[in-house]
């Protein structure tokens, strides 16, 4: 299983993309994926969303910056049964070392969280990820804190009463995540696993996130007083390992 997710978020300047990338799918992504007590390693690029998720990236309250790391053109996603498996020893005595640290040293504006998954759902869709397997082939995740004790209890029932399920039945949906942090900025993560980011447009962005825009709705409620990191939610379509066109037909 994989109840634990160490995910990290940066930057790459455009003169060391592309060594820095071959280097992440080829040497580093591999390395990891094989560490015991490791399930799965994924990379993801921020593609942004449609007119809804810009509307709502204007709307949501965005953390001072110079608070936390300001990264978001990506997203490492690593899993792992328990979150403390990247406590033991830490996943940044792993990054420190001699193997590894001069290439993530090219990483700009780095932010790292380790979470604990709080509850999942399914979707429609999830029998294109097997059990334990790497994420779907687009993801949608948030990362947040809240600014009082009674958020955190709409917080709680609004995903339990009406977006996980919801999302449990969303055509094109994997899987939903909700996540906690055990080390990190964010209190609270969501990761949301689609087939596509066709999909995720179409079923969930234009339908579902629009509602974000109105404050009436519980939904824009919600948005209105969750505190994210930099370029949160992160809309990304995955980069390694490579998406397999026939897995998702």
């Amino acid at each position: 299983m994989d109840h634990g997710i160490w995910a990290t978020w940066y930057d790459l300047a455009d003169d060391t993309r592309g060594r820095f990338l071959d280097w992440l799918h080829g040497t580093y992504l591999p390395a990891l994926q094989r560490r015991p007590g490791f399930a799965w390693a994924a990379h993801y690029r921020n593609q942004g969303g449609g007119t809804a998720m810009r509307a709502l990236g204007e709307t949501v309250i965005v953390r001072p910056q110079d608070e936390i790391g300001q990264g978001s053109q990506y997203v490492m996603l690593v899993g792992a049964p328990s979150p403390h498996t990247f406590l033991a020893p830490s996943v940044l005595e792993i990054e420190a070392s001699a193997d590894y640290r001069d290439m993530l040293a090219l990483r700009h504006g780095v932010r790292t969280a380790i979470f604990a998954e709080e509850t999942r759902v399914n979707g429609p869709a999830i029998r294109h990820r097997p059990q334990g397997a790497t994420p779907g082939p687009a993801i949608q995740m948030g990362s947040f804190r809240v600014r009082s004790l009674a958020e955190e209890f709409d917080l709680g029932c609004w995903y339990a009463q009406y977006r996980l399920p919801h999302m449990a039945q969303m055509p094109g949906c994997i899987a939903t995540r909700k996540l906690v942090s055990v080390a990190g900025w964010a209190k609270h993560a969501i990761l949301y696993e689609f087939v596509s980011l066709q999909a995720r447009l179409e079923q969930f962005e234009e339908p579902h996130e629009a509602l974000a825009m109105d404050a009436k709705e519980w939904t824009g409620r919600v948005i209105r007083y969750t505190i994210h990191t930099p370029g949160s939610p992160v809309v990304g379509e995955r980069t390694w390992p490579p998406i397999n066109p026939q897995a998702i037909k």
